[in-house]
């Protein structure tokens, strides 16, 4: 990987459990680091966070190559993990911080995320409308150490048995089909 050519992109769409175990298994992904945006303070905590009171919403902020995944293929993902036809919810979790949610850094990477919901609801996966909120990026905080490889560190917890299990193993048949999975990951 071309340290010097790394880009990030960072979003919500629901657990960052789920979704930073997925994004760690991609070719092409240097890191997928669990956290908060969008709120209004500053060093927020998961306690906090869980309350909604802080405006944050629980994201995971990738780093990856684009000459190996692109961020077509990486929204393509996102859009597989999490289903942006609900509005601060992804299943049992309820909640803003749950929210779907792409974080741009500058007016192309909107337009490339615009794209990307209309690629999105063109596949027919989703039915209903998306809420997908699209929203200027301005901080990133990343979430206590715990929550980081939290699944790989507690794949037996009831949670992770339930819900991010089962996500892991359909997200590996679905991407690990289209050769997007690093094998030393699986």
């Amino acid at each position: 990987m071309d340290k010097n050519n790394l880009q990030q992109i960072t979003f919500g769409g629901g657990c960052f459990w789920c979704v930073e175990s997925c994004f760690n298994m991609l070719k092409g992904v240097e890191s997928a680091i669990s956290g908060y945006s969008g709120g209004h303070k500053d060093h927020p905590t998961y306690e906090e966070v869980c309350t909604g009171q802080t405006g944050h919403a629980e994201v995971v902020q990738i780093t990856y190559d684009p000459d190996i995944i692109s961020y077509e293929q990486l929204m393509d993902v996102f859009f597989f993990l999490h289903d942006p036809t609900q509005l601060n919810r992804q299943g049992n979790d309820i909640g803003t911080q749950y929210r779907s949610v792409i974080y741009y850094k500058d007016d192309a990477e909107k337009q490339k995320a615009e794209e990307a919901i209309k690629v999105s609801k063109a596949s027919g996966r989703w039915n209903g409308e998306y809420v997908t909120e699209l929203t200027k990026f301005e901080k990133f905080w990343p979430a206590e150490q715990y929550h980081q490889g939290y699944y790989n560190e507690n794949p037996t917890q009831p949670y992770c048995s339930a819900v991010v299990g089962p996500k892991i193993q359909k997200f590996k048949k679905h991407f690990g089909e289209l050769g997007m999975l690093n094998i030393d990951s699986e």
